[in-house]
C-alpha cells in the first residue's frame, strides 16, 4: 500500500524516524544499519517501506534499500518470526552478510544477534535456504559451487566475510579454485 516515503527527516528516536511528508509526519520503525546511514535532521530522504496492519496498529517499517526491504519481507515470512525480531536480524549485519550465512548455511552467524538462538537460527536457514541467500548474494545472483569453495577456503584461513567477499569481486570469471584463492589471497595480501 505505502512502498516509499521521500520527505525531510524531522526526528530520530531510536528505532524510530519521523518523515514530514507535506505537512504529515510518518513515524517509521527502521533497523539500526539504517538509522546510522540517514542524514542529519532536517535533509530531504527516501525510504522503502513496508505497512504492517494488525488489528490494533498499523506500523511502517523502513528501509534505505529495496533489497533491505526484501530481506525484512523474506524474514517476517518465517514461521516464528515477527517484524521487531526481524529488524534486529538487520540491525546486527548486513543484507549481504545475511544472504552468505543461509547460502552457507551458517547458524553462528545468525546466533550473534540478539533474540537469535540456536533453533531459531536453525529454522531461519531452513526456511530462507534457496530463497534469500540466492536472490541476495554480493556477487548479484547464485554463487557457483567454485566460488563458494575459494569462499570457504578463505573464511577458513580467518579472514572476515567483508574481506572475503571483497576478494572474490576482484576475480575474473570462470576462474578454478586453486587458482581462484592464489588471486584472492594476492589480493588480500596487498590490502
Amino acid at each position: 500500500m505505502i512502498g516509499r516515503i521521500t520527505g525531510t527527516l524531522i526526528e530520530k528516536t531510536p528505532p524510530i524516524v519521523c518523515i514530514d511528508v507535506s505537512g504529515v509526519g510518518y513515524e517509521i520503525d527502521v533497523p539500526m544499519s539504517t538509522l546510522y546511514d540517514l542524514p542529519e535532521n532536517g535533509a530531504t530522504v527516501t525510504l522503502y517501506t513496508h505497512l504492517a496492519v494488525r488489528e490494533d496498529a498499523h506500523t511502517l517499517y523502513g528501509f534505505l534499500s529495496p533489497k533491505e526491504r526484501s530481506a525484512f519481507r523474506a524474514l517476517i515470512k518465517v514461521t516464528g518470526i515477527g517484524a521487531r525480531t526481524a529488524l534486529a536480524v538487520l540491525s546486527g549485519m548486513s543484507v549481504d552478510d545475511l544472504a552468505n550465512a543461509i547460502t552457507q548455511q551458517e547458524t553462528g552467524l545468525l546466533t550473534r544477534v540478539p533474540g537469535i538462538g540456536k533453533k531459531t537460527a536453525e529454522r531461519l536457514l531452513l526456511e530462507l535456504r534457496g530463497k534469500l541467500g540466492a536472490d541476495l548474494s554480493h556477487t548479484g545472483g547464485a554463487v557457483s559451487s567454485g566460488r563458494d569453495d575459494i569462499l570457504n577456503a578463505l573464511l577458513s584461513l580467518g579472514y572476515s566475510n567483508s574481506e572475503t567477499q571483497a576478494a572474490l569481486k576482484g576475480l575474473p570469471e570462470g576462474v578454478d579454485v586453486a587458482e581462484g584463492i592464489r588471486l584472492a589471497l594476492k589480493s588480500l595480501a596487498r590490502a
